[in-house]
C-alpha cells in the first residue's frame, strides 16, 4: 500500500469514527452539565435536540456544498466545523454550550451526507466492503463516546468542559490524515452524466430509500430512548438495564462489519432488509412479551436487526445512485428527511406510553413501524437507479 493509500484509508476510518461521539458523548454528562450551567431537564434534553434537528436540516447543503468545492473538501470542512463546535460548547454560557451544540450538529450531518459519496468516488469497486467499514466506525464511535466519557473525566480530573473538548481531538487528527486528498486537485463539479437534483428528487426509488432510511432510524431511536425504562419498569436493575442496551450495540458492530461485504455483492438487497427487519421485529417482541426472560437475547437479536438495517440503509443509497455526485444527492434527501422523522419517535412513544398506562400500546406501534420498514426496504433493495 502506497503513503497516499495509507493516508486515504486512515482518514477514511478516523473520520468515520468521528461521526457520532459528540452526539453520543452528551448523555452520560447531561446531569452534570445541567448542574453546573443552571439548566431544567426541558433545556438539558434540549442540548441533543438542537443536534438532531441539525441533522435533520443541513444535510441538504452538502450536495451544494460537494459540487461548489468537491467531496474531499466537504468532508474536510465538515470534521474542522465539528472540532470547532466541540470546542465551543465547553466555554461558559448557555448560548455557547447550544451554539456548540448547533455547529457540531450541523458538521455531522454534512459528513454523514458526504460518506457515501465519498466511499462511491474512492472505493468504487468495493463499495460493501467500505460502507461496512465506515458503518462499523460510526457504531463504535458511538459506544466508544457513551462508554468513555465518565471514565476519562474521572482519570483526567478536567470535569465536563475538559473532557468534552477532548472530542475535537480525534476530529482535528482525522482532518490532519483526510488533508492530503484535498491538495493539488481541483474542485470535482457536476458533471453532464451527473442526475440533477430535482431529477433525484421525482425519483420514486429515492423516496422509497428515504423511509427505509428513515424508519430503521425511527425504530432504533425509540429503543435507544426507552429500553433502559422498560426494563426498569419490569423489574430490572437500573445498572443491568443500560448493560442490557450496551450488548446491542456490540451486535451492531457485528452486524455493520459482515451485512454490506455479502449484501454489496448481491444485484438485489431485498432478502438481506427483509432478514434485518425480521430480527428487529423479534426484538420487538421479546421486550414485549417477556422483558425480564432473556432479556440479553432480545437485545441481541436486537442489536443485529438495527445494526444490519442501518448498514444496508447506507448501502443502498450508494447502491442506488450512478456516481458520486448523485449518491450526495440521494443521501441528502434520505438521511435529511430520515432523522426529522426519527426525531418523532421517541416523543411518540412516550406520548402512547402516558395515553396508555402501559408499553403494550408504545411497542405494538413500533412494530408497526418495523413491519413499514420491510416493506419501505422491498421497493428500495430491488436494483434499480434512482432517476
Amino acid at each position: 500500500m502506497s503513503p497516499r493509500s495509507a493516508l486515504l484509508l486512515g482518514g477514511f476510518i478516523l473520520a468515520s469514527l468521528n461521526l457520532r461521539p459528540a452526539l453520543a458523548g452528551v448523555s452520560p454528562l447531561l446531569g452534570e452539565i445541567m448542574a453546573d450551567v443552571g439548566l431544567t431537564p426541558a433545556a438539558g434534553g434540549a442540548i441533543t435536540t438542537v443536534m438532531v434537528v441539525c441533522l435533520g436540516l443541513f444535510g441538504m447543503v452538502t450536495p451544494a456544498l460537494a459540487r461548489w468545492a468537491g467531496l474531499d473538501r466537504t468532508l474536510l470542512a465538515g470534521l474542522l466545523l465539528l472540532a470547532l463546535g466541540v470546542l465551543v460548547r465547553t466555554v461558559d454560557g448557555v448560548f455557547a454550550l447550544y451554539l456548540g451544540s448547533a455547529l457540531a450538529g450541523t458538521a455531522i450531518a454534512v459528513m454523514n451526507v458526504a460518506m457515501p459519496g465519498v466511499v462511491k468516488q474512492h472505493f468504487p469497486r468495493q463499495v460493501g466492503v467500505y460502507t461496512s467499514v465506515y458503518v462499523s466506525g460510526l457504531v463504535v464511535g458511538a459506544a466508544a463516546a457513551s462508554a468513555l466519557m465518565i471514565p476519562l473525566e474521572r482519570a483526567t480530573g478536567y470535569g465536563w468542559r475538559g473532557v468534552s473538548a477532548l472530542v475535537a481531538v480525534p476530529a482535528v487528527a482525522a482532518a490532519l490524515l483526510w488533508l492530503p486528498q484535498t491538495l493539488g486537485k481541483q474542485a470535482v463539479p457536476v458533471d453532464g452524466r451527473s442526475r440533477h437534483f430535482a431529477a433525484i428528487l421525482r425519483s420514486g426509488v429515492t423516496w422509497w430509500v428515504t423511509a427505509l432510511m428513515g424508519l430503521q432510524s425511527l425504530t432504533f431511536y425509540i429503543m435507544l430512548a426507552w429500553v433502559p425504562t422498560i426494563f426498569q419498569e419490569s423489574g430490572v436493575p437500573a445498572d443491568q438495564a443500560g448493560y442490557l442496551l450496551s450488548l446491542t450495540s456490540l451486535a451492531q458492530v457485528a452486524a455493520t462489519l459482515a451485512v454490506p461485504v455479502h449484501a454489496g455483492r448481491r444485484a438485489s438487497q431485498v432478502p438481506h432488509v427483509v432478514v434485518a427487519a425480521g430480527l428487529t421485529v423479534v426484538g420487538y417482541l421479546g421486550v414485549l412479551l417477556a422483558p425480564t426472560t432473556v432479556p440479553w437475547l432480545w437485545m441481541i437479536i436486537l442489536g443485529l436487526g438495527q445494526g444490519a438495517s442501518v448498514a444496508l440503509a447506507l448501502l443502498i443509497i450508494v447502491l442506488r445512485a450512478p456516481d458520486p455526485s448523485s449518491v450526495t444527492a440521494l443521501s441528502a434527501v434520505a438521511q435529511s428527511c430520515g432523522y426529522v422523522l426519527a426525531a418523532l419517535g421517541p416523543l411518540l412513544i412516550g406520548m402512547l406510553r402516558q395515553a396508555s398506562g402501559g408499553w403494550t400500546v408504545p411497542l405494538l406501534a413500533g412494530l408497526a413501524f418495523c413491519l413499514a420498514q420491510a416493506v419501505a426496504g422491498v421497493f428500495a433493495a430491488r436494483p434499480r437507479t434512482a432517476r
